[in-house]
């Protein structure tokens, strides 16, 4: 009986419950509903503007290179050989005695000047050879006085005059001696051979030296030149004479003014080079073993249609072409190039001077392409 009771009384709690609203419930609703109602008006209002269309730029014509380009023109272009070398003497001594023995009075040292036939140094145990020079004197003056009193006999017919010739032969056999014995004591003394410059002494007092040992070596500054190896690739262009430009590391800054002085005659079978010679044309303070630069100017051509190396190309076919503009378009020329020098070519033929040659933008042109044309770089 009270299950038959509870169950309406429960049933009617559960659908009262349902029919009452939440919390905003119906407030949410509505001003859900009257918002989405509105047609138009603030809602309306708050969307953004749509933005105008732009304009298209014009477009560049399509498919039609811009190339650089250069006016032709003539100018003096040369051809030269960069080299390096050193400050070399021509005429050096190495001084020795065929004497052997114990070294005597070397008062010279590296530096000193020499005058010609001033003595260097000495070489001890030439007792010997002074003793012969001295023999061989007295032998000449007796000689000379016998030679005398025969001329006299002779002249005053006292003896035949065929004794007058024999007296003459000993007397010049024992000035013969005299020389010889005057050289072999000379054997132990050192002196300059000409005006010069000590570069090295090999030999201090009290030194015991063998013959023929080199003792002393010495320079002659005025025959200084700077001395450079040719490769041999170009051994045959250099020729005595050129004009040659020399740079000194010692005189940083200046360059100066020379001539080939000398080729020599063979190429160096290890290094594969010619030796040259080069003089400055005015005075330079040199010292032996100077690093020189020097530029060899091999030939000139004044007046030359250049344009610059990257005008030229090489086709696959090994073939040099260039391309010039005529009427807007690219016109392909076959060209000979000759000098190369600092950046520039010279064409000897296929371009002339006043023409409008292409200098980039060129790696694949076609004959008779259309182009666009600018002066300068391309960017």
């Amino acid at each position: 009986m009270r299950f038959s009771i509870l169950i309406p009384l429960l049933a009617a709690v559960l659908f009262v419950g349902a029919m009452t609203p939440g919390p905003g419930s119906a407030q949410g609703q509505g001003a859900g509903g009257e918002a989405a109602l509105k047609p138009s008006g603030e809602g309306a209002a708050a969307q953004p503007a749509a933005s105008p269309k732009r304009e298209e730029e014009p477009k560049k014509p399509g498919g039609i290179p811009v190339v650089s380009v250069e006016t032709v023109k003539t100018m003096e272009i040369r051809k030269t050989l960069d080299l390096t070398g050193a400050v070399t003497a021509t005429r050096t001594a190495r001084m020795a005695s065929p004497g052997e023995g114990p070294v005597l009075n070397c008062t010279v040292r590296e530096g000193d000047a020499l005058k010609r036939g001033e003595r260097v140094l000495s070489i001890g145990r030439n007792t010997a050879a002074q003793a012969q020079l001295a023999a061989s004197i007295a032998a000449l003056k007796e000689q000379e006085q016998e030679l005398k009193r025969v001329e006299q006999l002779v002249g005053s017919g006292a003896i035949p005059g065929a004794q007058l010739d024999t007296a003459r032969s000993k007397f010049e056999s024992a000035r013969a001696q005299v020389a010889k014995a005057r050289e072999s004591a000379g054997d132990y003394s050192v002196t300059a051979p000409w005006d010069g410059l000590v570069s090295r002494v090999s030999v201090k007092d009290g030194d015991y030296v063998a013959p023929r040992a080199v003792l002393a070596e010495m320079f002659d500054p005025r025959s200084l030149v700077v001395r450079f190896a040719v490769p041999e690739a170009q051994s045959t262009e250099v020729r005595v004479g050129m004009t040659a430009t020399i740079r000194f590391d010692a005189h940083p800054g200046k360059t100066f003014r020379g001539r080939v002085s000398r080729i020599y005659p063979e190429l160096d079978s290890r290094m594969r080079t010619r030796t040259a010679e080069a003089v400055p044309d005015e005075p330079v303070d040199l010292i032996p073993g100077m690093f020189a630069r020097i530029a060899v100017l091999l030939r000139s051509v004044p007046g030359a249609v250049t344009v610059p190396a990257e005008a030229v190309v090489v086709t696959p076919k090994g073939e040099q072409v260039a391309f010039v503009v005529r009427d807007g378009r690219a016109v392909r020329r076959r060209v000979e190039t000759g000098i190369e020098d600092a950046g520039r070519v010279q064409i000897v033929k296929g371009v002339e001077a006043g023409d409008e040659i292409i200098t980039a933008g060129n790696e694949k042109l076609k004959d008779g392409a259309e182009v666009q044309a600018r002066a300068g770089a391309v960017r």
